[in-house]
């Protein structure tokens, strides 16, 4: 049986536009005999909101290899910082009313300033996402959330700010398959996009969140509607629960001795996360299409794009659990 990252139904917001095809998988830095691999810590998920202990369960790679992985069972709400808000209420509101929104690689404010001239900033006379009080239109309950968050949004939400709250979602859990031993493989594996064969989850932070797929912003918006995620990167999906779009250094962290960027999670794959920038706010200048690079403390590893990017990694160059 395919564990429920697999089989769930699409988990980002707005399931448009589903494409059957994989993600170009690109170049991956390939093994070499003697490299350095490190397993798992599983001790690092203790941030986690578990709903069983952490166990390790025999599994089988994409590769086909046998192996063994941990069984992580999480509930989708972090428990190691706040979650929302997402939507300001009024054009008045300051940033701290408000999430964040991801356009062309730059982080935006979603303040009551920013909901003001979303005409201007995308250059469209047809968004006005508040009234002559300057009020703006936000989704108030799980059933108005599910009708702007569905693919077909209906049209009484077009021009709203979508906002799904941890009360919509606080009964789910999640169940992810991490190799203990990462196996790095010569060629990278695609991710799926949409219904395509294959994972699209990226890795889970160390509270037990996904790292999950870009989010279909173009779909978000072409209902004119705004979907923020909040300061942690986050926002909900009715299906999956709170997970991240971009990594905004708000969750748990293992710090590097050696100047390194921080460890912010596993890859699906069981190779590490590790944030955007190192200790001095430069970025690897080594990283192979799938964002990864090798050392001898950390071996074959990650560093997430940035998080204007609304996204993390490109591909994986390990093998993950399929069962």
């Amino acid at each position: 049986m395919l564990p429920n990252f697999l089989n769930r139904r699409a988990f980002v917001l707005l399931p448009l536009l589903f494409l059957l095809a994989c993600e170009k998988s690109g170049n991956v830095l390939p093994p070499n005999a003697g490299d350095t691999v490190v397993n798992v810590d599983a001790d690092l998920f203790a941030a986690a909101d578990l709903t069983e202990p952490i166990t390790t369960v025999a599994c089988r790679l994409s590769d086909g290899t046998e192996s063994t992985c941990f069984r992580l069972v999480v509930r989708s709400i972090p428990r190691d910082h706040r979650v929302g808000p997402w939507c300001p209420t009024h054009v008045s509101d300051t940033d701290s009313a408000g999430g964040i929104w991801l356009e062309k690689d730059h982080v935006h404010d979603v303040d009551g300033h920013f909901v003001k001239n979303m005409a201007e900033f995308y250059q469209d006379d047809a968004w006005k996402m508040y009234d002559a009080e300057g009020n703006i239109y936000v989704t108030k309950t799980r059933e108005e959330c599910a009708a702007a968050a569905r693919p077909d949004v209906d049209p009484k939400y077009h021009n709203h700010c979508v906002e799904c709250l941890p009360g919509y979602v606080s009964d789910i859990t999640n169940t992810y398959l991490i190799p203990v031993t990462p196996h790095r493989q010569a060629t990278a594996t695609a991710f799926a996009r949409g219904r395509g064969r294959g994972v699209s989850v990226r890795g889970v932070a160390f509270n037990g969140v996904r790292f999950d797929a870009p989010a279909p912003t173009d779909a978000i918006l072409g209902a004119r509607t705004l979907a923020p995620f909040d300061d942690a990167g986050g926002h909900i999906n009715l299906n999956a629960g709170y997970h991240y779009h971009a990594a905004t250094g708000m969750t748990t962290e293992v710090k590097s001795t050696d100047g390194h960027a921080p460890m912010i999670g596993y890859a699906l794959d069981g190779h590490g996360l590790y944030a955007h920038l190192d200790a001095a706010g430069n970025e690897a200048t080594d990283l192979d299409d799938c964002r990864g690079h090798y050392d001898d403390v950390r071996g074959y590893h990650y560093h997430v794009d940035a998080a204007g990017s609304n996204n993390f990694i490109n591909c994986l160059g390990g093998a993950y659990a399929t069962e």
